[in-house]
């Protein structure tokens, strides 16, 4: 963001807190002075009645603000809350977020600085989104509301009325003026194939096969009544059509060079179903090596991304995004990650709350339009497909996603073509039993955020040896170092065993197809123990050649032993 650009929204967020002062307190909004410091057990009870208070009057968020007296008339007087690292209030997010219903927490916090008899004064704005639909939200397992200026439990009747919400489902609203002429056929035939392919029983095949596509399109609920659901046009929809939408969905990639500049970029609109194939078209998938650990002889080459990770990911966006907000689905390629995002929000509220063994999402925002994608093979069931995600990057031993929630409309996720820690890749690598929780909270470490890592999580890193530091500085244990060190020095003396030397010739002469004696030196010597003398070494690799010359391993491919190269016997 550009100084002029930063100034103006600053002038913007301090109209912003006029307007609500001049507008006095009601249930969704509250002022309080917090000159110091202010519990944290009180913000958590005020966020629960504000967000509870907001769903009921059919707002998208309300406000807490500290740093406005609650005397009298509102005046700016300034707060000190938090005040110093700009980290102290990224960390109070997670803190709101350990005792709320889902993970949920502010959707943003402005700090200002208006200007007030000629003196600066710090003011915060929470901004606290609004209870999910059918669900109240809670701050330690009780529900608050508001009562004018009072902060109250929910009474029974507030809960009723948020319980009995109907969610409803845009994906599965009609389209006024819509037929089935307005769908493609080339895609409404590549979802009864996929159809075919996810059920995978003979007897479906065939009642597939003897269907039309207005029979099929019943069956997979893609019509209803015999009229179009907005699913039906998101996934099958001519692109001709796109017009019917009120705002037409749209799905862009990108390519970044390395100054951060567009090199290159597509458009894409309906029919979704077959998109990603064509962003698949257009993404670069090169090959990353790596050593996974200290001892490896060779480099792991792996591909940079899962080509089914990066699928399960941006047909998440499309099964999910929130289409009424308009704006696109990005695809953004860079050289070492790739950023997917979405308008809309993240209804789990948190990642944490994912990957936790028995979560259940509370609802989708598109359930038609999920289902059908379940149904299309295009996406995993519940939430089983982000869990995979995760699982997968763990494999490689790669950083774990990045899931960007700070922006109230945008889900932005960014995953990773790279290693970034070795001590963390070595980690995965030697302990492979590590629960993805934990990873989870190791990868947070290593990308420097473990001071946002809740106690009770820093405690069980610290029970299990696997992190070292004081939380303001938290970096990966040493330990795991230490120990190779140790197990390196310790075969420093001892050596290893000869059939360990004898496999790395072989995998040598296998990469390279030949070596000469120098060669085999070179790729020994260091592996050798430092007990022996020069001539014993010497004599220890004539001693390995000659056995598996012996054992009909090796050969020579030259009489000439000055001029001859091993190389591997065919068989």
């Amino acid at each position: 963001m550009s100084f002029y650009e930063e100034r103006d929204l600053q002038a913007e967020q301090i109209c912003m807190l006029h307007s609500l002062i001049q507008r006095w307190e009601n249930e969704i909004v509250e002022f309080k002075e917090a000159s110091g410091q202010y519990p944290t057990d009180r913000i958590g009870q005020y966020f629960s009645a504000i967000s509870n208070e907001a769903n009921l009057k059919n707002q998208r968020f309300g406000w807490l603000v500290l740093g406005v007296s609650e005397n009298g008339e509102k005046s700016i007087v300034g707060t000190n809350f938090k005040k110093g690292n700009p980290e102290l209030l990224e960390k109070f997010k997670y803190e709101i977020a350990r005792d709320t219903t889902d993970g949920i927490t502010f959707s943003d916090i402005i700090e200002l600085e208006p200007i007030v008899d000629g003196k600066k004064r710090r003011v915060l704005m929470f901004q606290i989104p609004a209870a999910a639909v059918g669900i109240p939200t809670s701050w330690k397992n009780r529900n608050y509301a508001r009562s004018g200026e009072s902060l109250m439990i929910l009474p029974q009747n507030k809960v009723d009325i948020i319980r009995s919400q109907e969610r409803i489902d845009w994906s599965k609203r009609i389209i006024d003026g819509v037929d089935i002429e307005c769908l493609d056929k080339n895609a409404i035939a590549f979802a009864r194939e996929k159809y075919v392919e996810k059920m995978n029983r003979p007897h479906i095949a065939e009642e597939v096969e003897s269907m039309t596509d207005e029979q099929f399109l019943l069956k997979t609920k893609m019509i209803i009544n015999g009229k179009i659901t907005n699913a039906a046009m998101v996934l099958l929809g001519n692109s001709d059509y796109d017009y019917l939408f009120e705002r037409a969905p749209k799905l862009m990639w990108r390519l970044f060079g390395s100054d951060g500049q567009v090199k290159d970029y597509t458009e894409f609109t309906i029919p979704f179903i077959t998109v990603v194939d064509k962003i698949f078209e257009k993404i670069r998938i090169l090959k990353y090596r790596y050593m996974p650990n200290q001892m490896s002889l060779f480099p792991k080459e792996t591909d940079q991304y899962d080509s089914w990770l990066l699928r399960e990911l941006l047909n998440n966006c499309i099964a999910h995004s929130n289409y009424q907000l308009g704006g696109r689905i990005y695809f953004n390629e860079f050289e070492d990650c790739i950023t997917i995002s979405n308008p809309g929000d993240f209804l789990p509220r948190s990642i944490e709350s994912v990957l936790k063994p028995a979560y259940n999402p509370p609802f989708y925002r598109n359930q038609l339009l999920a289902d059908a994608m379940v149904k299309f093979h295009m996406i995993d069931t519940a939430t089983s497909g982000i869990k995979k995600v995760f699982r997968i990057q763990k494999e490689k031993f790669f950083p774990m996603p990045d899931y960007d929630l700070s922006q109230n409309s945008q889900v932005v996720v960014k995953v990773y073509g790279k290693t970034l820690d070795e001590k963390y890749t070595y980690m995965l690598y030697d302990n492979p039993e590590l629960d993805i929780e934990t990873v989870y909270l190791l990868d947070q470490v290593q990308k420097g955020k473990g001071k946002l890592l809740s106690d009770d999580a820093v405690n069980f890193l610290r029970k299990h040896k696997l992190v070292e530091g004081r939380k303001t500085s938290l970096y990966l244990s040493a330990r795991v170092a230490a120990s190779l060190s140790e197990e390196t020095e310790y075969i420093k003396n001892r050596g290893f065993s000869d059939e360990y030397y004898r496999n790395m010739i072989i995998s040598y002469l296998k990469q390279f197809q030949r070596a000469n004696r120098k060669k085999i030196v070179d790729l020994l010597w260091d592996k050798l123990p430092d007990s022996l003398t020069y001539e014993q070494k010497k004599h220890k690799i004539t001693t390995l050649l000659t056995y598996m010359r012996k054992k009909g391993i090796i050969e020579t491919d030259s009489k000439n032993h000055q001029k001859s190269y091993w190389v591997l016997v065919k068989k």
